[in-house]
């Protein structure tokens, strides 16, 4: 009997500390709020000590209430602090020193030594005799073959002049020839795993070069929430950004020669190709004159993200081809500061 009566009042000592640790959690909830339904203010928390250490405390609702308290005087710290340097702002008025920019990995990035000038030479004689000089001199239109194993992702629906066959099986050393022989200039080819697209190559002909990319974040038009209406047929302008090597130079210059040279500004439609730390991300939107000084976009869809993988001189050939760049992470990839587009 006394053993039973030992444990009945060591259980009531624990529903008691409960109870206690349970209302130390109300009560600083009700702190967080500023004032109490009488409207008192409650009293200022102490400031914690220099050397303490809340991952010291065993008790786990003690832990916890502590910590939120120690985030709680961080953010009144943060803001206090904001205040008092907007208030030295507005009082130095055109004195005030500059705002400090962020430190962000983009601006950040480490130099890369072959980021093209557009005022240099060598690349102005490299433009005008690489493979794509006869669509930048307008002496070719793109004619483009889309081709996959399923269905088109909407990409035809993009990129005019585009012709959509389905390979069923067949290999692309026997495509390519048949495309030379029909004047197409560029082949897309959009590889998938169990009905989700995961590649796409690239091939620009007849002397290539070839790119192939990783695909990921693929939403095709019926999938994007408060989507605009039907792409229209006129001509997209196209934006290309963020491309500064000389590898991303030519992988824009591929992205460019899809699509016609003259935009129809009327359609209003544009597609976007972003780099932004080796990933591409594309997007193809319609903009939308709300007023004479607003203006909004649409997005139209699809949409996707691509990450190049190598680029192959030639027409594509994964026994002989000769590869002119190969992304091997282990290498390549050492700093995060580190981009190659």
């Amino acid at each position: 009997m006394a053993k039973a009566g030992d444990k009945s009042s060591s259980s009531g000592k624990k529903s008691l500390k409960r109870k206690a640790a349970a209302e130390e959690l109300q009560e600083a909830a009700g702190a967080g709020d500023g004032a109490t339904e009488n409207g008192v203010q409650p009293p200022k928390a102490a400031a914690f000590p220099p050397g303490f250490s809340i991952s010291e405390i065993k008790n786990k609702q003690r832990r916890h209430l502590m910590f939120t308290r120690w985030k709680q005087q961080q953010r009144k710290e943060k803001l206090a602090a904001k205040k008092k340097l907007k208030k030295e702002r507005e009082a130095l008025g055109d004195k005030a020193p500059p705002k400090p920019v962020p430190k962000t990995i983009d601006n950040q990035r480490v130099y890369d030594e072959t980021t093209v000038d557009p005022n240099d030479e060598e690349v102005a004689y490299d433009e005008a005799t690489d493979e794509f000089a006869s669509y930048f001199n307008k002496q070719t239109s793109p004619k483009i073959l889309i081709t996959t194993s399923d269905r088109p992702h909407g990409l035809s629906t993009v990129i005019p002049n585009s012709h959509v066959y389905y390979r069923r099986g067949l290999a692309l050393k026997k495509i390519i020839p048949q495309c030379i022989a029909r004047d197409f200039t560029d082949l897309i080819v959009i590889n998938e795993d169990r009905k989700t697209p995961n590649g796409l190559i690239l091939s620009h002909l007849p002397n290539g070069p070839t790119a192939h990319f990783k695909m990921s974040s693929v939403r095709l038009r019926k999938e994007i929430k408060r989507r605009g209406k039907d792409p229209t047929e006129h001509i997209p302008e196209i934006i290309l950004n963020n491309f500064t090597t000389r590898l991303g130079h030519s992988i824009g210059r591929m992205f460019a020669s899809l699509f016609p040279h003259n935009p129809q500004f009327i359609g209003r439609q544009v597609a976007t190709f972003h780099n932004q730390r080796d990933y591409i991300f594309f997007r193809f939107h319609r903009y939308i004159f709300r007023s004479e000084k607003k203006v909004g976009i649409q997005e139209l869809g699809p949409r996707f993200t691509l990450k190049l993988r190598s680029l192959q001189k030639g027409t594509f050939d994964s026994k002989y081809g000769e590869y002119e760049w190969v992304h091997k992470p282990r290498e390549m990839d050492t700093s995060r500061r580190k981009f190659h587009l």
